[in-house]
């Protein structure tokens, strides 16, 4: 008798245990899946504020750069994919061609004197290069969160409580394969002030 009651005691015990682990391992994801969107929550806000000035450069340059109507129109129509993107990866893929714009549209402003000299641009200009550089660190915090969580759901044995409760992994925010090649440097004015 007292050893079934040993016994029994044990198995409570251990399925008590067994139960408190997987509330912890759940508890730790919700928590992991929490970062996550409060990473990608922040990288949001920036991207609105870096959004909310995109206008305002465009608008600047528009007066000085007559001939770049594709440069500038390039900026606008990334600047709304990212509008009509509904899932992370879509809204990055957005934001890695209003990146490559805004890359493209700085490396041609550079052949309008007048337009690097005008206080509004380079106002806009250093506005959204800080933007750029807080971006790019919350990205890098979003992936570390991301990582960390892909890491946490595919060990066992939290990976039985994960599929158990739906926690799939997440995708990290990649660099665009065309953000990956060296970009041409042509210089054409130095052809000119040879001539």
């Amino acid at each position: 008798m007292n050893s079934t009651l040993l016994v029994g005691s044990l198995l409570v015990i251990g399925l008590i245990g067994l139960i408190a682990y997987a509330i912890g391992v759940y508890n730790l994801l919700v928590r992991l899946s929490n970062n996550i969107d409060k990473a990608w929550s922040n990288i949001d806000v920036m991207l609105k504020q870096r959004h909310d000035e995109l206008p305002k450069l465009v608008e600047v340059c528009n007066s000085y750069m007559v001939h770049e109507r594709e440069t500038l129109e390039a900026v606008i129509k990334a600047r709304n994919a990212y509008g009509t993107g509904r899932t992370v990866n879509e809204k990055a893929q957005a934001e890695n061609q209003i990146a490559g714009a805004l890359g493209h549209l700085f490396a041609v402003a550079e052949q309008y004197p007048d337009l690097k000299a005008n206080q509004q641009f380079m106002a806009i200009q250093q506005r959204i290069s800080a933007l750029e550089s807080t971006i790019a660190d919350r990205r890098e915090f979003y992936n570390d969160s991301v990582n960390v969580y892909n890491i946490a759901i595919g060990q066992i044995p939290a990976v039985w409580v994960a599929q158990q409760t739906g926690y799939r992994s997440r995708p990290l925010l990649t660099v665009a394969s065309s953000d990956r090649a060296d970009p041409s440097l042509a210089f054409t004015n130095r052809t000119r002030a040879a001539a």
